[in-house]
């Protein structure tokens, strides 16, 4: 069966002209003998990997050379889509002539790259991404018994996102820095997630250990904790740069402090309902309990007192409004 019967429509547009080509005619596919092995003067290495979250499988052999570690001769077998075999013929190729310490540093997004037409344009779609992590996977993996180590000792940091390669110090550091709170903002900024989307949350194809919202709402709590330690400490706050949620509970915070017990001493109480931003102006809207509700001064010199603590403890241009 053809590819253009697999595939149509405008998904057919997402795949490059190479990857297209080597479905069909992938120039490294087949086995190597131990025998081919030995007349060549090489070493044999048979290296299986699979991806558990497509049924996708690939092995690929090595011939290489004992005495420099160069690889002579690469071929492959895959067990999957045409894209699993597009992506390994691509690996395949790259790892010739290279030593294996080199061919180890080969990432899924050189083969990727290597399978473009054009070198800004994808030459898969996004969810085929996977199908590159495989192909870099089986290289950790002859690597390891060549070399006679664990395959994982090839990766010195924590890999959040196996698709674009980024690792979890890069994306705290882009977070920190940037001040991002989406996750597509972490996308422009890195590439994660861009891809096949495991990443972002769980309930993609592959499960995670972090996931960018994680990483989103790890910051957001050192954030708030640095809010409430500038406010124990006297430090700056700057209200306007915080997030809504942050605003929230800066304000809950000096309430607490500044203004809830004389209230209660009263017999009322307050809530705050929401802050919403208003050209130059936060206007928080609250709502009265107790004796507070229907009181003649909720409106006069209970409101007053409560604005003016939180303009004075966090923005100038702080407006209380009852509900």
């Amino acid at each position: 069966m053809g590819i253009d019967s697999l595939v149509g429509g405008t998904i057919w547009d997402e795949y490059s002209n190479k990857v297209a080509d080597l479905m069909n005619n992938p120039r490294n596919m087949g086995e190597i003998t131990t025998e081919q092995a030995e007349e060549m003067g090489g070493k044999l290495i048979v290296a299986d990997f699979g991806a558990e979250s497509c049924g996708d499988a690939v092995r690929l052999y090595w011939v290489v050379n004992p005495n420099t570690d160069v690889i002579m001769d690469s071929k492959f077998k895959s067990f999957g889509c045409g894209t699993a075999i597009a992506s390994s013929d691509t690996m395949a190729e790259l790892c010739k002539y290279k030593t294996v310490q080199d061919a180890v540093k080969i990432t899924n997004i050189d083969v990727e790259l290597a399978m473009r037409d054009t070198p800004d344009v994808p030459s898969v779609p996004p969810q085929k991404m996977h199908c590159s992590v495989m192909a870099y996977d089986v290289i950790k993996k002859a690597a390891s018994q060549y070399m006679n180590v664990d395959m994982e000792s090839f990766e010195e940091e924590v890999i959040v996102c196996e698709c674009a390669r980024v690792t979890l110090d890069t994306l705290k550091e882009v977070i920190r820095l940037n001040d991002l709170t989406t996750v597509e903002q972490i996308t422009d900024y890195t590439k994660a997630g861009a891809f096949c989307k495991s990443c972002i949350r769980p309930g993609g194809h592959e499960a995670k250990d972090i996931y960018l919202v994680d990483l989103l709402e790890e910051y957001e709590r050192e954030k708030m904790a640095k809010t409430a330690e500038d406010m124990k400490s006297g430090g700056p706050v700057n209200f306007a740069d915080m997030t809504i949620v942050q605003k929230l509970k800066v304000v809950e915070q000096i309430i607490d402090k500044n203004i809830r017990q004389m209230l209660i001493m009263d017999g009322g109480d307050m809530e705050v309902l929401d802050i919403k931003e208003n050209g130059e102006h936060f206007d928080i809207y609250i709502r009265y309990l107790g004796a507070c509700n229907g009181c003649a001064s909720a409106d006069t010199g209970t409101l007053f007192a409560i604005e003016n603590i939180l303009k004075e403890k966090c923005d100038e241009n702080i407006r209380v409004l009852p509900i």
